[in-house]
């Protein structure tokens, strides 16, 4: 039997009889007093396990064994692929906090999931290096202008902001209601209300050169508007009125595609020919535009023709620029 399987016997012995003597633990574990001892000792140090002695009881028992303690169960093991990604996600995001206010408090939050992600006598540096977590295209906020945005956000605040538009290459000037942060594709966005365009407008937090927190109350627009006019599309740049994209894709990328994530209300199919049909809401196609150019001759627009068109377009100028040098 290794440590591990002792760690969960263990465990489930003082579940099952609520109280366990030490030589009952010696003969179901068959191991020695001084191995016992240095489980104990692990399981109360690392794994946080709440085993008490009681000398009145003549044994070992789990604290407050009616209460919230009856449901501990040993981290690690049985860590499904979600779970290992929201605690490794936490650590590494902990990780690179910054020296602040949260200093003390995130200190043994840090050492809390460094525990939870340890597996068995593997340590948590050990796990870290196994197994990663990786973000890719991340752009980075700065920490005085998101905490801004974050305590206008919660304390339900005007906002006077200088946005910066990629597209246009200019910086202006806004008063936002801010109405909620959002974190989709390892980056920030902020949903607000712009009172110069007097419309919900989708914000990257890492484009807001500067914010300021005004005194003025900001406009409250309900949930369920904001998920009708910037959650029922495509993406980040989602909106109210939508189209349904209808993309083909070709036998072999199609085992990789049936299986993702592109919308919660996305429909999909395999077809005769071992292609797959994929429906997708959308508003905005800049970034559903994108998505599909990633696989580039492995999909084809179906509908609507506008979309198809753009793809199209898309395609003939990253042509043209290789035709340039010539050969192509």
């Amino acid at each position: 039997m290794d440590r591990s399987e002792r760690f969960h016997k263990i465990i489930r012995l003082l579940k099952e009889r609520r109280v366990v003597s030490r030589d009952a633990f010696l003969e179901a574990l068959q191991v020695s007093r001084a191995t016992f001892k240095r489980d104990l000792e692990y399981l109360r140090d690392r794994m946080d396990a709440p085993i008490l002695w009681d000398a009145e009881a003549g044994g070992y028992r789990l604290a407050a064994d009616d209460g919230e303690h009856q449901n501990y169960e040993l981290p690690g093991l049985w860590l499904n692929a979600g779970e290992i990604y929201a605690l490794l996600a936490m650590e590494q995001l902990l990780d690179g906090l910054q020296p602040g206010l949260l200093g003390p408090h995130v200190r043994p939050l840090r050492d809390r999931i460094r525990r939870l992600i340890e597996v068995g006598e593997h340590s948590a540096e050990d796990v870290g290096h196994r197994i990663r977590v990786l973000e890719v295209g991340s752009r980075p906020v700065e920490p005085e202008c998101f905490q801004v945005l974050a305590s206008a956000v919660l304390s339900r605040k005007r906002l006077r902001i200088r946005h910066y538009s990629r597209v246009r290459d200019e910086t202006t000037e806004r008063t936002l209601s801010p109405q909620r942060l959002v974190h989709y594709r390892d980056n920030w966005y902020l949903d607000a209300w712009c009172h110069e365009r007097q419309a919900l407008r989708t914000f990257s937090a890492d484009a807001i050169v500067d914010a300021e927190m005004l005194e003025r109350s900001a406009r409250e627009i309900s949930e369920a508007r904001l998920d009708r006019h910037l959650g029922s599309g495509f993406g980040i740049f989602s909106g109210a009125r939508t189209e349904t994209a209808v993309l083909q894709f070709t036998p072999d990328r199609a085992r990789w595609v049936a299986r993702e994530s592109w919308h919660p209300e996305q429909e999909g199919q395999f077809q005769l020919d071992g292609s797959y049909l994929l429906k997708v809401p959308y508003s905005d196609p800049r970034e559903l535009v994108m998505d599909i150019l990633k696989y580039g001759p492995d999909v084809e627009v179906l509908a609507p023709e506008p979309l198809a068109r753009l793809v199209s377009d898309r395609l003939a100028e990253a042509r043209a620029r290789y035709e340039v040098r010539g050969g192509y």
